[in-house]
């Protein structure tokens, strides 16, 4: 291929959104601030009820957790395939960094939670609370830090964040599910594996894909499962052409769809998120009910045992040579960005639903939440914000050369779902 033939680079959707649309963080922030004024407030019923209103068989907040969240996870679910095959994610030396910090971003909050609340019988129950990372929220954090923040460390954000979220998925379809549909959970995996055997045999037509994709998340829905892990499978069916001069390729199913859905994305479905979620009412709260066993064990699960289980799990990792320190970011960086990943407003309030059905609990568990999740919000930006930067990573880390997030790697690559 002569250089004539290579079209230039374009920039892939979700990394435009995290990196240089900062305003759809600014948008995400205030849409929260926004919703917690609200719930404080003499409009507080009005807040509530029209969430909770009917639209057809959902409520408005049903249809924004998960059918729009399921977009926002279809975006993150096709940048984390192209990195996975095209990218810095190919193999599994590339990976297995990430998926250490979210094993152990999972387990030490946990037994924070059960060392804090677990004396109470009742209580113990809820130790997958803070288990989880908001995705949204968190990477909103990141995006406002503009390029403060490597690139690779909002890919690596990313990546232990989907993980992340995967994890509390199996955890409430194993742990907190009453009942699963199994019509539907078995109508929902032929339908995917048509998408795959369609992938295989190369069909490249989006729509088809769609259509197939919007059955798949209503049969995940009906099935019990949370219905946004339809995003993130569906996903992972859509054709990538591989092209190493250009990567964003038009005739790339992937690539169109990926820009297609990122404007929506980014200053509508993520900001109606937060909307949503974020109204919590603090009437009545004083100390004596911060400090109750279970908002302070949710609280210190997301706080202190999200920074320890992942930073502690990074570091080991690399002591180990099972990995190396994210390119271009210092070990302050690396830090700060394990405690955002205690940003863990979505996933873990709806445990903390699953886990109480007790309205005074519930209370307690989104005053923990709230909590654990503004003090990991807070200190990860301010310690991002200010930490020195580092152009180079350190020789003896044994980092490659940097280079561009989406740049091919030209080894092996996971097959699945792939057309070449």
């Amino acid at each position: 291929m002569n250089a004539g033939s290579i079209r230039p680079r374009a920039p892939s959707a979700l990394r435009a959104f995290l990196g240089s649309e900062a305003a759809g963080g600014i948008l995400l922030m205030a849409a929260g601030a926004i919703a917690l004024a609200l719930a404080n407030s003499a409009y507080a019923q009005t807040y509530f009820e029209t969430l909770q209103a009917y639209v057809g068989p959902l409520t408005v907040q049903h249809w924004i957790n998960d059918a729009l969240m399921a977009v926002f996870f279809l975006l993150v679910g096709l940048e984390i395939k192209r990195e996975f095959v095209d990218g810095r994610l190919a193999t599994w030396a590339d990976r297995r960094l990430p998926l250490i910090a979210a094993a152990g971003g999972m387990l030490v909050p946990a037994l924070v939670y059960l060392y804090v609340a677990g004396g109470d019988a009742a209580l113990r129950q809820g130790w997958a609370i803070p288990a989880a990372t908001d995705i949204a929220f968190a990477i909103g954090v990141l995006a406002l830090l503009g390029s403060r923040a490597p690139a690779s460390l909002k890919l690596f954000l990313i990546t232990v964040a989907i993980v992340d979220d995967m994890g509390a998925v199996a955890i409430i379809a194993l742990v907190y599910t009453a009942g699963l549909n199994l019509v539907a959970l078995a109508a929902a995996a032929v339908i995917l594996l048509l998408m795959v055997g369609l992938n295989r045999i190369g069909e490249a037509r989006l729509w088809l894909y769609l259509a197939l994709a919007f059955a798949l998340w209503t049969a995940v829905l009906l099935s019990g499962v949370h219905a946004t892990v339809a995003g993130v499978l569906a996903a992972l069916t859509i054709p990538l052409k591989r092209s190493p001069g250009a990567p964003d390729a038009a005739d790339s199913p992937l690539h169109r769809l990926e820009h297609a859905i990122q404007p929506w994305v980014a200053y509508a479905i993520v900001p109606l998120f937060g909307f949503a979620n974020a109204g919590v009412s603090l009437q009545g709260v004083g100390v004596a009910q911060l400090l109750a066993p279970l908002p302070l064990g949710i609280a210190a699960g997301l706080f202190i045992g999200k920074q320890i289980g992942v930073f502690g799990s990074v570091r080991l990792a690399v002591a180990l040579r099972l990995g190396v320190r994210p390119t271009g970011a210092t070990w302050l960086q690396v830090y700060g960005v394990s405690l955002l990943c205690g940003v863990g407003l979505t996933m873990s309030l709806f445990i903390g639903g699953l886990a109480f059905g007790d309205p005074a609990l519930s209370d307690d568990v989104k005053i923990g939440v709230l909590g654990g999740s503004i003090l990991s919000a807070v200190s990860g930006y301010l310690l991002l914000r200010f930490a020195p930067g580092q152009p180079r990573p350190s020789p003896k880390e044994g980092s490659p050369p940097p280079a561009p997030i989406s740049a091919p790697s030209g080894r092996s690559a996971c097959r699945m779902c792939v057309q070449a």
